[in-house]
């Protein structure tokens, strides 16, 4: 059931939840509380985030929004030489490493609106990473499908680590990382500084230079953060914000701003008529999105240019209500991660998202300091010319997205959906059955989702009745059943009068806590 109350803390892993809460509870903000379930989520559900992660959010301070991009650039010796020898970009070992930003994220957004002391931040994390925890059933079920891909002869740090008895840990099995519990201390005591100049940062580089990586000091002191102002589209009376690229909210923005041009309310929320439109539509956003989507100093033009209402009613106009097409990307005229939602008493809402990428990420583990590194580099591509070619301090097309809804510059709604390219399409989704279908956010979550594959090829989540299945078979889709992990996984903060309504996805362990 949707949750109710004037604090709130929703994410996908009931510990980190009660550790935001607690800082509620001891008197910090909806920061404070981000903050602590972040940090906390590295050491709980390591599948799929850790202190090597990057970190993307959106914050309503009370009067307006301030977006944070945490990902970190490439290093300064990723030429195009050397890729010059891959036929694809890695995804595993240390040529799949960027800069990890995820600590930036915290030291930045505490820095700037923290009530706490950023060393209290931690507590809750340290705690679980020394005593240990009981593994919750959806993070064992991944951990032990993940295990087989980091092999012991490649990534032996990685087995001592995560693996420590040969084995993933069983649902409910105690848990403990006690280098984690160590390194945390050092960022907490540092404000972060030892992970990006002192000696967390030293043995990240030793450690690259000892196995390969061309991570260097000077790559890590370079790092920052970005604060900007995100990217809108205007849908049905209200406001939905993403953070611009090098993130791939562009495309939930894309795909609403092309179904501005139909009236999805008069089809039936499940219908044939209504997932054939909206899979059109975000097929013709991924179209643009790989082509166009890089750093934001590699941008072939404005984003704003690609999410002009002339540009996109051209583009609706591609769409056939009873064809399933495959699009080529338009020309505009020029001119496993986790996600968490925090809100407070006073208004402050926070909209975070934190992952490694793929999983454990590259399976680079850090010797003798619990830290996992991020694969962001596979979002690189390898295209000459392309403005997301892999190249020297670059940050890559990233997955992460958090989004944030408003009317009138009041806020509506923080929420996100986890899950690689699923993210865009999740979003949508939630707004579509939200705003078009009047769907109470538990319920949105709930129902069942589609995500676009390769070609036409559509993955339909088991859940859809036989006739919408059959129909979409007959407009051309290729569709199939797919597993409920590959639909993502959603957390939603809506507000209320005189509080809030939370809601937490059943695809994951987590929930929606509050008082």
């Amino acid at each position: 059931m949707p949750v109710l109350a004037e604090n709130i803390v929703s994410t996908s892993q009931p510990l980190a939840c009660q550790a935001g809460l607690s800082m509620l509870r001891k008197g910090g903000n909806a920061i404070d509380a981000a903050l602590a379930t972040a940090i906390t989520l590295t050491v709980v559900e390591p599948v799929n985030n850790g202190i090597g992660s990057d970190a993307f959010a959106i914050v309503f301070d009370g009067k307006k929004l301030n977006g944070l991009n945490a990902s970190g650039r490439s290093p300064a010796a990723w030429t195009v030489d050397h890729f010059s020898n891959y036929k694809t970009m890695p995804l595993l070992g240390w040529d799949s490493v960027t800069i990890p930003g995820a600590v930036s994220a915290w030291v930045a957004l505490s820095k700037k609106y923290g009530q706490l002391k950023f060393k209290e931040l931690f507590e809750p994390a340290i705690h679980y990473a020394e005593k240990g925890f009981l593994v919750s059933p959806i993070t064992a079920k991944l951990w032990n499908q993940l295990a087989g891909m980091y092999k012991s002869r490649r990534f032996p740090e990685f087995h001592k680590v995560f693996l420590p008895t040969g084995e993933s840990p069983k649902p409910g099995e105690l848990f403990k990382n006690p280098d984690q519990a160590v390194t945390l201390r050092k960022i907490a005591d540092t404000e972060g500084e030892s992970f990006y100049c002192g000696e967390l940062a030293n043995k990240i580089v030793n450690h690259a230079t000892n196995t390969g990586g061309l991570i260097t000091l000077e790559d890590l002191e370079n790092h920052e953060v970005i604060w900007e102002k995100p990217l809108t589209m205007e849908y049905k009376g209200l406001t939905l914000h993403e953070l611009p690229p090098n993130g791939q909210g562009l495309n939930a923005l894309i795909m609403l701003g092309i179904l501005k041009n139909y009236d999805l309310s008069q089809f039936e929320p499940d219908s044939p008529q209504s997932i054939h439109l909206q899979i059109e539509a975000m097929k013709l956003a991924f179209s643009d999105a790989y082509r166009y989507i890089s750093d934001k100093s590699f941008l072939e033009f404005e984003p704003s240019l690609i999410l002009s209402s002339k540009y996109l009613e051209e583009r609706a106009t591609l769409i056939d209500p009873q064809k399933a097409q495959q699009f080529k990307f338009g020309i505009p005229q020029t001119g496993d991660t986790v996600y968490l939602t925090t809100a407070d008493a006073e208004g402050m809402m926070v909209s975070y998202i934190q992952s490694n990428y793929l999983g454990f990420g590259s399976g680079i583990v850090i010797p003798g300091t619990g830290i996992s590194l991020q694969d962001r580099g596979n979002g690189f591509n390898l295209i000459e010319g392309h403005p997301n070619q892999v190249g020297p301090e670059k940050r890559p097309y990233h997955t992460i997205i958090p989004a944030f809804v408003t009317q009138k510059e009041v806020p509506v709604m923080s929420f996100g959906v986890m899950g690689g390219s699923m993210q865009p399409q999740g979003h949508a989704q939630m707004m579509i059955r939200i705003f078009d279908y009047q769907q109470n956010p538990q319920a949105a979550i709930d129902a069942p989702r589609w995500r676009i594959m390769q070609g036409k090829q559509i993955n339909l989540e088991p859940g859809f009745n036989r006739e919408t299945k059959m129909q979409l078979d007959n407009f051309g889709h290729q569709v199939y059943n797919g597993h409920y992990f590959e639909f993502g996984g959603a957390q939603i903060i809506y507000k209320l009068d005189d509080g809030y309504l939370a809601a937490s996805d059943p695809r994951k362990d987590g929930q929606a806590v509050g008082f």
